[in-house]
């Protein structure tokens, strides 16, 4: 038998004690009472030998129930026990089966080979992220070509020198009261060249 089969065996055969002291326990239930019914009777005849005899088998037929009455009691203490032990063991193979499954679990994990690969991951992407940025610089230094970036400098350079003069002239000529307002500052070029053509013509 397995261990639930066996419990249930277990069961049937307490159930089966315990029928088995009731119908005893009735049966001293009745020796009891006509005991009781032979010590009146006897009483009432005056016979005392006999309600000695009887009373003394009165009190042994009472010890004897309480026997049943404590066997009774034990056998229902039993039976607590064998649901107890059935359940203790169902959790002792639940444990059991945790126990393996965590076993299977350490062995696929492998905490060596799991530290490993992490490590190999790390330096991969350590490679990776310097890979990437020597590509970069390269293309950096493809796309910006350094002559081009001279020339271009210059340019901007020769543009900037000529709005410095042009703005350096027009500041001149600008009045001290002035608003410095462009409206104002193109004015004073007309007149600069009014100025210039009557010089011319005379």
């Amino acid at each position: 038998m397995n261990v639930k089969e066996q419990q249930r065996e277990n069961d049937r055969n307490l159930r089966k004690a315990t029928r088995d002291i009731e119908r005893e326990q009735r049966k001293l239930d009745d020796e009891e009472k006509k005991l009781q019914q032979e010590i009146k009777k006897a009483a009432a005849q005056g016979n005392n030998d006999v309600c000695r005899i009887l009373a003394k088998q009165l009190v042994e037929i009472r010890k004897q129930k309480s026997r049943t009455f404590a066997a009774t009691s034990k056998i229902t203490s039993i039976g607590y026990q064998n649901k107890t032990i059935g359940t203790n063991i169902a959790l002792a193979d639940a444990m059991g089966t945790t126990a393996k499954t965590m076993g299977d679990m350490n062995k696929v994990m492998r905490p060596e080979s799991i530290s490993a690969n992490v490590r190999d991951f790390q330096q991969a992407n350590m490679r990776m992220e310097m890979t990437d940025e020597m590509i970069n610089d390269t293309l950096d230094d493809m796309l910006n070509d350094s002559g081009d970036e001279e020339e271009s400098n210059a340019i901007v350079n020769k543009v900037l020198d000529e709005i410095g003069i042009e703005i350096s002239g027009k500041m001149a000529n600008i009045p001290s009261t002035g608003s410095g307002e462009l409206e104002g500052i193109s004015r004073n070029e007309k007149d600069i060249k009014a100025q210039l053509s009557k010089l011319r013509s005379s």
